[in-house]
Order: C-alpha cells, then sequence, then structure tokens
C-alpha cells in the first residue's frame, strides 16, 4: 500500500490538532492532519461553537419577554425552533469551512479517515488511514501528535437513545422545546443546556451528584449563580443521583436518591452531562509504550508520551477539557519537538474556563477554598455588579467579581466572575497572572469608563480596603 512521508502527523483536526498542524508549517515541518469526521473536532462542530449560537438566541429571545424594561414595546415574540437550530449548524459549518482554508493556506494535507499507529520504531512511525474499516493508505513520520478528543460519559442503564434520553449532541439538534427538562449533572455543560432551555420556556430541574452545581468553581460564585438561576424557575436537587430511568411513550420518570429523601419526576427529556471520557481506543496503542489511565492517555510536562516520538494534547489527556487548553499545548509540544527557545510547560493556573449561561460565569486560578488548602494567607476583594454604572446601564445589575491575592506578596491567585459578559473580561486576568502581576500593578492599571472592566478594577482595590464605589 502507499505510504506518504511527513515531518509530522496529527491524528484528530479539532482545536487542538489543526493547531499543531499549523504550527508545524510555520516551522517549516512537512505536516498531515488525519480526521475521520469534520475539521474543528467536537469543539467546532458539536461543542463551544454552535451552543454559543443556541444560546445567543435564547439570550435574544429572553430580552425581547423584558423589553418593556428597556423602554420597548414588543408583542407577539416567538421563535421557530428548527431555524433556532439551523442557525446553529451554519455558524458550525461556516466555522468548519474556515478551519479547511487555514490548514491549505498553510500547505497541510488533510487525510480524510480514521488513523491509528500500525508500526514502525522511534524516528518512523507507521499510520495507517482507514474509511469506511478499509485501510485507504498508510503515513509514515517522525512525530506523531494524537489530538482524538473525547466523548460524552455514558452511565449504565441509561444510555442516551436520542428520543426521550438525549446526549448533548441530541440536545443542540431538538426538534421541540420538551416543556420539561431534567439535567443529569451540573458542569458547564449541563448548565448552558438548563439555561438555554429554560430561556425558551421549558421546566428546568437540573440533579448534582456533589453538595453544589458548577462544583469546579469557587463556592461563593456558584451558590451567587444558582440563586440568580433559581430566581428564572430552574429547579436544583443537589447532594443527589438518578438510580433508575424509566422510559415511557413520550415521557421518562427518573427515580432520584438523596440523603433526604427519595423522589421520582416524570419530564418530556433527560440531559445526560456527567462529563466525558477520551477517545483512546482503536488508535493502534497497544503496539506501542503509550499508557493509558482512566480513559486517558499520559504525558509528560512536554505533552509526550512514554514513546519516543509519539505525543498526545487535548482532551485526550485530561481535564480541563478545554478547547483553548488542547490549542496552547498544540503550541507548546510542536514547538517542544522543534526545540524552540522560550517554551514553557502548561500552567494549570493560567488556563481561564468560562461558562455561557445567563448570567455568565468565568474563572482563572485558585478558588478561595484551594488557596486556603494550599496554606495561603489570603486577601479577597469582591465588587457587585449593581455598583457598576454600565451594569446599571444595560440592566444587568445582577452579578459579582472575586479577585483572590496573597497577603505577603500581592501574586494574583485567582479571580472569579458570575454576571453578564464575564466570559469577555476573564482574559485580563489571564494576562496578569501570565505576566505575574501583583495588586500594584492592577491598582495602577487605568480602566475606562463606563465599561464593566471597572468592576475588575474595584474588586482588587477591595482586597487591600481601598475600593471607591462601594
Amino acid at each position: 500500500m502507499k505510504k506518504k512521508q511527513y515531518d509530522l502527523v496529527v491524528i484528530g483536526g479539532g482545536p487542538g490538532g489543526y493547531v499543531a498542524a499549523i504550527r508545524a508549517a510555520q516551522l517549516k515541518m512537512k505536516a498531515a492532519v488525519v480526521e475521520a469526521n469534520h475539521l474543528g473536532g467536537i469543539c467546532l462542530n458539536w461543542g463551544c461553537i454552535p451552543t454559543k449560537a443556541l444560546l445567543r438566541s435564547a439570550e435574544i429571545y429572553s430580552y425581547l419577554q423584558k423589553a418593556e424594561d428597556y423602554g420597548l414595546t414588543v408583542s407577539g415574540a416567538s421563535f421557530d425552533i428548527s431555524k433556532v437550530v439551523q442557525r446553529s449548524r451554519n455558524v458550525a459549518k461556516k466555522l468548519s469551512t474556515g478551519v479547511q482554508h487555514l490548514l491549505k493556506k498553510n500547505n497541510v494535507d488533510v487525510v480524510d479517515g480514521h488513523g491509528k499507529l500500525s508500526g514502525g520504531q522511534a524516528g518512523s512511525h507507521e499510520i495507517t488511514v482507514e474509511k469506511n474499516g478499509k485501510p485507504q493508505l498508510d503515513l509514515v513520520a517522525e512525530h506523531v501528535i494524537l489530538a482524538t478528543g473525547a466523548r460524552a460519559r455514558e452511565l449504565p442503564h441509561m444510555e442516551s437513545d436520542g428520543k426521550l434520553i438525549w446526549s448533548y449532541k441530541d440536545a443542540m439538534v431538538p426538534e421541540v422545546v420538551p416543556k420539561s427538562l431534567l439535567v443529569i449533572g451540573s458542569g458547564a455543560i449541563g448548565i448552558e443546556f438548563a439555561s438555554f432551555f429554560r430561556n425558551l420556556g421549558a421546566e428546568v430541574t437540573v440533579v448534582e451528584m456533589l453538595d453544589r452545581i458548577l462544583p469546579t468553581e469557587d463556592h461563593e460564585i456558584s451558590a451567587f449563580a444558582q440563586k440568580e438561576f433559581e430566581k428564572q424557575g430552574i429547579t436544583f436537587i443537589t447532594g443527589a443521583k438518578v438510580s433508575d430511568l424509566k422510559k415511557g411513550a413520550k415521557t421518562v420518570t427518573a427515580q432520584i436518591e438523596s440523603a433526604d429523601k427519595p423522589r421520582r419526576i416524570t419530564v418530556d427529556r433527560i440531559v445526560m452531562a456527567v462529563g466525558i471520557v477520551g477517545n483512546t481506543e482503536n488508535l493502534g496503542l497497544e503496539q506501542t509504550k503509550v499508557k493509558t489511565e482512566n480513559g486517558h492517555i499520559l504525558v509528560d510536562q512536554w505533552l509526550q508520551t512514554d514513546e519516543i516520538g509519539i505525543h498526545a494534547i487535548g482532551d485526550v489527556v485530561g481535564s480541563p477539557w478545554l478547547a483553548h487548553k488542547a490549542s496552547h499545548e498544540a503550541i507548546i509540544c510542536v514547538d517542544k519537538i522543534m526545540k524552540q527557545k522560550d517554551v514553557h510547560p502548561l500552567e494549570i493556573t493560567n488556563i481561564p474556563s468560562c461558562t455561557y449561561c445567563m448570567p455568565q460565569i468565568a474563572s482563572v486560578g485558585l478558588t478561595e477554598e484551594a488557596a486556603k488548602i494550599g496554606g495561603r494567607q489570603i486577601s479577597i476583594g469582591r465588587f457587585p455588579f449593581m455598583g457598576n454604572g454600565k451594569a446599571i446601564a444595560l440592566g444587568e445589575e445582577e452579578g459579582l467579581i472575586k479577585t483572590i491575592f496573597d497577603k505577603e506578596t500581592g501574586e494574583l491567585l485567582g479571580a472569579h466572575m458570575v454576571g453578564a459578559e464575564v466570559t469577555e473580561l476573564i482574559h485580563g486576568y489571564g494576562l496578569a497572572k501570565t505576566l505575574e502581576s501583583t495588586e500594584k500593578e492592577l491598582m495602577s492599571t487605568i480602566f475606562p469608563h463606563p465599561t464593566l472592566s471597572e468592576m475588575m478594577h474595584e474588586s482588587v482595590l477591595d482586597a487591600y480596603d481601598r475600593a471607591i464605589h462601594i
């Protein structure tokens, strides 16, 4: 069978894979991307991007419901879920085409099919590309990057069927908006779908196994967010798990076990949002020294596996499962391969996290609890949206910005936000952390007025008893 030689072959064309290939091309490597489905991966086609398009439609519809608050008169506002979904799909298609153009522009070969390691040795790894289960061609490369992503985790006996029990993919292309919905899991995916369907009128209940929603976020932020969601009519059952599902003709009944009392809830649809597991199967890993653990590939700080020349990035190597983390790992990995100067390992605490519900949630760095567990003496600043002129003008007065500093050194340890457009603000604190800024630099920075970003400044000032507007 025909063999093609490359310096680098990337298996997977998601936000980690295609970025790795483009960076390799910039460094004059001959690179190829092997992708079995759609360029852009889950994020672009079935995750980050299309869900934001859905949420945007729901957000606009929500604003129409309270138009009178802005002195506007709107009557007869309605939505067509098929058109909402179609817009989302069109957005994904447009961006996938854009990735294809970027790869072509950088002279990266795109190979259609499923790639798997099929032999070779250090310095000359072989990859067989299959299509519909049939071998198509072999590729040979000195370096291979596995960027195969992850898939939704399924619970035993509660597998999605695309009808009554939805996976995240099913929930993105609903034919109708259910009158009642149960979301199992309150991480970012679960909360985003809860917010989307609630804003379109569904009665939504969220079940979370842990004692609070959004469990990776700062306690104070997650509690604030829960109160806001409850005001919107979302019901939360925490410290509970779904032990059984019984499907009827048009509804499904969930048996929920919790410390206080068991209960049964009957709803039109269920969305499963209980985490993800890496795509490590059928990659030919068994004939290599590559190791896996709990469904993820093990790598060192440079994304190198135990097999020389085979690397892994993105969701397949574990949390945090974020597109921007995968893209950053791609750059680190390729730059290290090419012995670039000033390449640094990934600093996990510098990775921002965003949830695009209403209100939005964003964070970077340590939570208050994590900082205390780490033995830090801390100073905390807070600033409420209701004290900000731009937030009041926007009609978005419910929100909070919280900053955490090392009391001794002034190091910014973490920043946590809930409120309108905070996903567009968090990069400011991310930049400050990357530059190793202290409270002094942040206090000396001039923030424009009137903006939401002024609250970032005030929160820093508040940590040192210098806030002006509270």
